[in-house]
């Protein structure tokens, strides 16, 4: 059989290896498992009845992680649309364009938000602000990557009859392509806002604001039964999100 040649039993062996390796390097143990009941318990007798008398401030904290996630990633797909056409072989129109546009996306995309958030809180101060900036540059790297392998894949005909009408390159690129993509780039955006939701609590703890801050300080001052409400409210942004991204897909597709 096909699994049983050498270079796959070397590649199984690989793997056994890696993954043994890992465990050793992490301190992965099989044993800690049987911990998880205690885990429970202490979820129950901390973290329950849940705190719903805060339930309105941190409503309110909610809306700000919200509008942090919806303006960074909107700016950033603002900024990335264009940058992804100069970023896409078959558009960028030159090799050295193409190398700069997609070495500099790369260059984004390799340094996390919470770096970003880290320089920012430092330049403009504690705040919402330099959380969303954070998320504006890491995106534009991410959106700018994933629109232009769209704009290299997609088809060629409607490109070739725009030319044969007299069309200009740029108007060519901009109404043969960009209805092909458009829809992928919906879902695209909507799953990278549902991250951004995501990231934005992780930048609150650097002081970017919103719930995320509210998570970070509930839980430095051990008052779990708020550290719920937060995780719920959370839960909530989350799942709100998904379902109006899915229905907006679902009319433009």
């Amino acid at each position: 059989m096909v699994w049983f040649k050498p270079r796959y039993l070397f590649y199984l062996l690989f793997l056994i290896i890696a993954i043994w390796w890992s465990m050793n390097m992490t301190g992965f143990e099989w044993r800690k498992f049987a911990q998880i009941p205690n885990i429970f318990e202490m979820v129950r007798s901390r973290f329950f009845p849940v705190e719903w008398s805060l339930f309105p401030r941190m409503a309110r904290e909610s809306l700000v992680t919200l509008a942090m996630a919806f303006l960074g990633t909107f700016f950033a797909l603002l900024i990335a649309l264009p940058l992804s056409f100069l970023a896409a072989r078959n558009t960028s129109g030159s090799r050295m364009m193409y190398g700069s546009v997609r070495s500099s996306l790369s260059g984004l995309r390799s340094i996390p938000e919470i770096v970003f958030g880290l320089i920012f809180v430092t330049a403009f101060g504690l705040g919402p602000f330099a959380a969303v900036l954070a998320i504006i540059l890491h995106n534009i790297g991410v959106l700018g990557k994933l629109i232009s392998e769209l704009i290299e894949a997609a088809d060629d005909g409607p490109q070739e009859a725009m030319k044969s009408v007299g069309a200009t390159r740029w108007v060519g690129h901009l109404f043969s392509i960009l209805p092909q993509i458009w829809p992928n780039i919906l879902s695209h955006y909507f799953y990278r806002f549902e991250v951004a939701i995501r990231t934005s609590l992780i930048l609150g703890f650097i002081g970017g604001g919103g719930i995320g801050q509210q998570l970070f300080n509930h839980f430095q001052s051990f008052y779990y039964t708020a550290v719920a409400l937060d995780i719920i409210c959370i839960m909530i942004l989350v799942i709100i999100v998904d379902v109006v991204g899915g229905r907006i897909r679902a009319r433009v597709i």
